[in-house]
Parts: C-alpha cells; sequence; structure tokens
C-alpha cells in the first residue's frame, strides 16, 4: 500500500505546506482582524517579505559585493525580487492558472506604477515636505503593500481559481 506522501511530487508538499503555514498564523489573529484580513493577504505577506530579504540580500551582494554601481544593484535587486514575487504569487498564494503572458504584462504595469508613484513619487515626496527619510519610506512601504495587494488580488490574477476557504 502506498502512502499518500509517497504519491505527492515535490511542487505538491510545497503547496500543502505554505497553506499549512498561512493558515496557522492567519488563525493566530485576533477575531476581529482575521474577519476583515483575507488568508490571502498573510500568504502576500509572508511571500513578500522573504522576496524584500531577497532584494536587501542582492543589493548588498552586488554592491558591496561585487562593486556595481549604487543605481544598478538597486535595479537588478528590485527586478529579481519583483520577478520572484510574481511567480510565488502566482502559485502558492494565489492559484492562478491560465496563460501567464497577460499576468505578467499586467504585473510589469503594476510593478512600474508602484516604482514611480509610491516608492518614488510618495516617498520623495513626504521626504521633500520634512519628514524622515527613513518614516517616508515605511509609509511609502505600507502603500506599497495595499497597492500590490489590491492589484494582484483583484486585477493581476483575478481569474484565479478561489482558494478553498472562499476568501
Amino acid at each position: 500500500m502506498t502512502s499518500s506522501l509517497e504519491t505527492e511530487t515535490l511542487g505538491q508538499r510545497l503547496d500543502l505546506g505554505f497553506a499549512f503555514a498561512v493558515r496557522t498564523i492567519w488563525q493566530l489573529l485576533p477575531g476581529p482582524i482575521r474577519t476583515r484580513v483575507p488568508i490571502s493577504f498573510v500568504g502576500f505577506a509572508l511571500i513578500n517579505g522573504f522576496t524584500f530579504s531577497v532584494d536587501l540580500g542582492l543589493l548588498a551582494l552586488l554592491y558591496r559585493g561585487a562593486g556595481l554601481p549604487h543605481p544598478l544593484a538597486i535595479t537588478i535587486g528590485y527586478v529579481v525580487a519583483f520577478g520572484l514575487a510574481f511567480v510565488l504569487n502566482r502559485r502558492f498564494n494565489f492559484h492562478a492558472h491560465g496563460p501567464v503572458a497577460g499576468q505578467a504584462a499586467r504585473w510589469a504595469l503594476v510593478v512600474a506604477v508602484n516604482y514611480g508613484a509610491l516608492v518614488l513619487g510618495l516617498g520623495s515626496g513626504l521626504v521633500f515636505l520634512g519628514v524622515p527619510f527613513l518614516v517616508a519610506r515605511v509609509i511609502a512601504a505600507c502603500a506599497e503593500a495595499v497597492w500590490m495587494y489590491s492589484t494582484m488580488r483583484w486585477w493581476v490574477f483575478a481569474t484565479r481559481a478561489a482558494p478553498p476557504d472562499g476568501r
């Protein structure tokens, strides 16, 4: 007799592990917050927290380690991290199916607007208004999280299959 673990693929085990981690974290949220926070937002936070660390790691490696110019190191880290976020969110968080080309095109537009309007526009605008740069970056990052999650859920991956709990 073959156990289910023997017949599951690595991808299926990763899907189950990610879903378990997300559901566990979501269930730890206080009830009033849990009723307002979709479970896919927890998955988004986990994935994008991970890809942000990839971004920072690449920045350090490319700028400090390889000696690339700062703007080039930032750009490479940003592009790699957002590409990875697209792939991971598509697969594990939003369970998107179908042609990837349209989703990738919408993603590229979302990332471009994010970078121009929020990273550069809002962040720099707040600094111009006298907000300390780190505070401005945190405010911009919060706006980014809302923008990125909303556009992924309701536009980039809008034709996704519904998660098992319907959220």
